[in-house]
């Protein structure tokens, strides 16, 4: 047999190896965290009056959880690789249950915030721990799919948490909301506890926080992820108010945007495999100018529902891709920093969701989302530069 065809045999086999049934339960732990970070949303309301407070104090509690992931993906994460990536995630979801029971048992909006904070610092271990799981457990030559069959778990989180949440608020009450998102990360952490993997520890001592940073390709990466993200939220926090201000439609509207958007995020994980055969370290850049050409035309689709929930599908799709191939990219840097990394990642999201929707509403407020669309493609052409 040539050496073409000895290589072309080695590739089929690798691509063909089974995804282990541990991907599955990770996906399921994106899932709940995602579920907590939008539940509270849809639910404020109700919140609002059985605890005598304003929304916006309600709110409060949602800020504090991604402060707490920030600060915690920044300053925790770091540990990952010395204490084990897997031990790491069942401590983080040990406190994110603990966490969601005092959110369900809050008896004042005070102990609501101080609990999402905890589930905060929790989330910020989790998800990096989750990301350097998911590239462990890869089959070798499969990264690209195993990587966005986890990430599926944010459309389950979008689709199940802000529908459901509302359902479940009007029917049982506000508490069952978190009481039920509770139960799932119950599950989570006992399939954690359970599966028997063990860790593969490095001996690199911890860095600090931001020595990461000097790491070769890991700044840049970062840039294009803030970048990515800021864009991504930067539109995201306006695009339902749009939707009822300008085009006159009921707040029911929005649910359906979210959805078409997740069905656009969740179904991109099919085409993953494909993808996977293209070099990565390449492809990334052309994916965001993808990203840049959607916001593209929704400047052009603000006028239209029905063109908003068509551009909300591509946007979603494209959103997978660039996602899923900054983390694939960003696990392969140095596998003995893997969970420091991708700390880094994890704050850079969070700090860059914080600045998006506060630098985005000045805008929003005097020019509409047209303006807001346009920041955003300039902010991905940022990223697809940052990425080369």
């Amino acid at each position: 047999m040539s050496k073409i065809n000895q290589q072309s045999s080695t590739t089929a086999i690798t691509l063909d190896a089974r995804i282990p049934p541990m991907v599955f339960i990770l996906t399921g732990a994106v899932a709940v965290i995602g579920s907590n970070s939008l539940v509270l949303s849809p639910i404020a309301p109700e919140v609002s009056r059985s605890l005598g407070v304003s929304v916006q104090a309600v709110m409060a509690a949602s800020a504090a959880f991604g402060l707490g992931t920030a600060a915690s993906a920044l300053f925790l994460a770091r540990h990952i690789d010395r204490i084990g990536a897997w031990r790491m995630l069942r401590i983080a979801f040990a406190v994110l249950a603990a966490a969601l029971a005092a959110s369900a048992l809050a008896p004042v909006v005070a102990m609501l915030l101080a609990a999402q904070l905890i589930a905060g610092i929790a989330a910020g271990v989790a998800l990096p721990a989750i990301y350097s799981n998911a590239a462990d457990v890869a089959p070798r030559g499969r990264e690209t799919e195993t990587v966005g069959i986890v990430l599926t778990g944010w459309t389950l989180s979008l689709v199940a948490g802000v529908s459901l949440s509302a359902v479940l608020a009007d029917f049982l009450h506000w508490r069952a909301v978190f009481g039920a998102v509770l139960l799932l990360a119950v599950g989570a952490f006992l399939a954690l506890a359970l599966n028997g993997r063990r860790d593969v520890t490095s001996e690199t001592p911890a860095a600090a926080p931001l020595t990461t940073l000097r790491i070769g390709g890991v700044g840049l990466l970062l840039v294009a992820c803030g970048a990515f993200m800021a864009a991504f939220y930067g539109v995201y926090a306006y695009i339902g108010d749009h939707l009822v201000r300008a085009l006159g439609k009921p707040v029911s509207a929005n649910g359906l945007m979210t959805l078409v958007y997740g069905m656009g995020f969740g179904g991109a994980v099919f085409l993953d495999r494909t993808v996977q055969k293209f070099a990565m370290r390449n492809l990334l850049p052309f994916v965001f100018l993808a990203v840049a050409a959607v916001y593209v035309a929704m400047i052009a689709a603000t006028h239209s529902y029905a063109a908003m929930l068509a551009i909300a599908f591509l946007w979603g799709l494209a959103n997978h891709f660039g996602l899923n191939m900054l983390i694939v990219r960003l696990t392969a840097i140095d596998p003995a920093r893997r969970g420091a990394i991708m700390g880094l990642n994890s704050a850079a999201t969070y700090l860059a969701a914080f600045v998006g929707t506060l630098g985005f509403g000045p805008l929003y407020a005097n020019f509409g989302l047209p303006a807001a669309a346009a920041l955003a493609a300039v902010l991905m052409l940022v990223a697809a530069l940052a990425a080369r």
